[in-house]
């Protein structure tokens, strides 16, 4: 049974990264790289509904992995999604960084849509290009990715992005990880910030909802919102979620994860018809 959310938060919020949850169907293969696959997880029943990608944050570092996304690709296949966990080479791992993970992430979405329609039986998937849902590190690769190839991407659901690199980088965010990712800084390589970074770039041409709490420590909400305001675009939208951290958007347990799924549920073609919109800052 799937819970809506309203369970009573856990008292350190990084539980959500080692939480048990139910395994994967199977996971599949888009490169020949040990990084380069995908856990798929089968939809419940009910109507065919878009294929969502999640691309896991961790700062690009090899220390993090598809494996703390765990729980919320459970509940959302147990709501009728099918879900593909992607997963890329990382820093401190061969071929990881600039530009081996942007070319794992651009891969693995090209690939997907057609290895799940190979999967699933016809009619268990809606046709079409997938959701990327990103979390912080992911964020950034899913915005970077409709950017990209907006013909490939249905719609982006950036949870928690670092939506502007450079201000990662004169943040220090997580001890240099942004220069791990890119080799250096905006000085130093500014060709790949002008590639990388979504700040240098308009929104992506497709629906886009950005949901970030206002208590992230990890990624600070401002970039968020400068990111938003910025945007001309009635199809990019923002949500605040007050007294939210960095963990809380991405747990199926916290209180906030309604919204996360009422933010999924436009991206996939629905309206906002009975849904709270309080929280929303644009």
């Amino acid at each position: 049974m799937v819970e809506d959310g309203s369970a009573e938060l856990p008292a350190d919020p990084r539980e959500v990264l080692t939480r048990p949850a139910p395994p994967p169907d199977r996971c599949l293969r888009y490169g020949t790289g040990p990084e380069q696959v995908a856990d798929l997880r089968l939809p419940a029943t009910g109507p065919a509904l878009p294929l969502v990608v999640v691309v896991h944050g961790g700062f690009w570092r090899a220390e993090y992995d598809r494996r703390h996304t765990d729980p919320l690709a459970a509940d959302l296949a147990g709501r009728g999604y099918p879900v593909a966990q992607l997963e890329y080479r990382r820093t401190g791992q061969p071929g990881g960084g600039w530009p081996g993970t942007f070319d794992d992430v651009a891969a693995g979405i090209i690939a997907l849509t057609g290895l799940v329609e190979a999967v699933l039986p016809a009619g268990r998937m809606a046709p079409g290009p997938p959701v990327l849902l990103g979390h912080s590190a992911g964020g950034h690769l899913a915005l970077w990715a409709a950017l990209r190839a907006p013909d490939r991407v249905r719609g982006v659901l950036a949870l928690a992005p670092v939506s502007d690199l450079a201000e990662a980088y004169r943040l220090d965010l997580d001890g240099g990880a942004v220069a791990a990712l890119l080799g250096g800084g905006p000085e130093d390589v500014p060709d790949r910030y002008a590639a990388a970074d979504p700040a240098r770039s308009a929104a992506p041409p497709v629906r886009t909802s950005i949901v970030h709490g206002t208590l992230d420590r990890q990624v600070p909400v401002a970039a968020s919102r400068r990111y938003a305001a910025g945007a001309d675009d009635t199809a990019l939208r923002f949500v605040e979620l007050p007294e939210c951290e960095h963990f809380g958007v991405i747990d199926p347990l916290s209180h906030w994860w309604t919204t996360v799924l009422a933010e999924l549920h436009w991206l996939t073609g629905g309206s906002d018809d009975g849904i709270d919109v309080a929280s929303r800052s644009r």
